[in-house]
Order: C-alpha cells, then structure tokens, then sequence
C-alpha cells in the first residue's frame, strides 16, 4: 500500500532540523519501500504491505527519535485517502498572492466535524470543508488576519493536527500518483 507520512513541526524557525537525506534513510531502514521526500515541512512518500496505519506511526516516531533524537509526531494517510481529499479540494483554490488556502490534517483523537464549531469560522471571511481526517481551508489573502483558522495556533487542537499548504498538497498527491 502507497502511504503518505506527515511529520509534525520539523525543520521550523531552526527547530527540530531533520536532512530529508538522512531521514530518506531511516524510513529505509525502518522497513519501508520506494521511499520519496518532498521539501523540508517532512512529507515521504513510501510502501508498506506489512504494517497497518497506527503500526507504522508507532515504527516511523520510533526510529525517527533513534535517529535524530526527537520525538516527533507522525500522521500517516494512504492513497486512497489522499485520493479522496483531493476530489473534494476545489480547483480554483491556490496558495498565492490573492488566496491563502490550506490542508489541515488531523489527528483522531479531534477528527470530527464538530471541531468546526470551536473554531468560529466566519463564513463572510473563511471558506471551510470538514472531511473524515482534514478541514480544507481558503481565505483571501486581504483577510487572513481575520481568518478564524489563523487563530487555531494558541488552541490545545493545533497540537493534534499538521498544516500543508495547497501546493504543497497538491505535489503530495501527484507524486503518490506517479508512483502507483
């Protein structure tokens, strides 16, 4: 099965700092297959037939602290979810000058379309698609400011969730593409 692993808050403001290089490695040595990095925010492509989801969050924070000495967080999604995510993505949204637009991955432990209604979403300003396992966010850029979502980093929930930005999503998507 072709899994996505999101790492939570590495290679951020010089905190947590992981070569992909090396962490490219660890995933290896930790038993997984077709092992493919895409930029510093820790996204890796990979194969497992051998392990179930939690397993391999277990097996990847495990030998992540064995090889880099940090506890880090792991969110793992398969194809098939990522697959599913990006149909409800809307075309038009991007993460550019004009618009500011977001995946917000969450763990299970707050997966659930009642979250919404903490984060006091202003449907004048934010644009905000709950499904199983993500919110999809989009904000003009003149807005964010005002965005409820922007203020999701002083809640005990930002800590239960990893951010990716549209694009970033995007090639996330396309390269589990290429390599099915």
């Amino acid at each position: 099965m072709k899994y996505v692993a999101l790492l939570r808050g590495i290679n951020i403001g010089g905190r947590n700092k992981i070569d992909m290089k090396m962490l490219k490695e660890t995933f290896e040595n930790a038993g997984m297959i077709d092992v493919v990095t895409y930029i510093n925010s820790g996204n890796i492509i990979f194969t497992n037939d051998d392990m179930t989801k939690a397993d391999l969050a277990i097996a990847l924070e495990a030998a992540i602290f064995e090889s880099f000495g940090l506890e880090i967080k792991v969110l793992i999604r398969s194809s098939t979810e990522i697959d599913n995510i990006m149909e409800h993505l809307p075309d038009h949204w991007m993460n550019d000058k004009s618009m500011k637009s977001d995946v917000l991955f969450l763990w299970e432990d707050i997966d659930d379309e009642a979250i919404l209604e903490s984060l006091k979403i202003r449907p004048e300003i934010d644009t905000i698609i709950y499904r199983p396992g993500v919110i999809l966010s989009s904000v003009d850029r003149d807005n964010v400011e005002k965005s409820a979502i922007t203020k999701i980093v002083g809640k005990s929930m930002y800590k239960h969730m990893t951010i990716r930005n549209v694009n970033t999503f995007r090639k996330i998507y396309n390269l589990m593409q290429e390599e099915k």
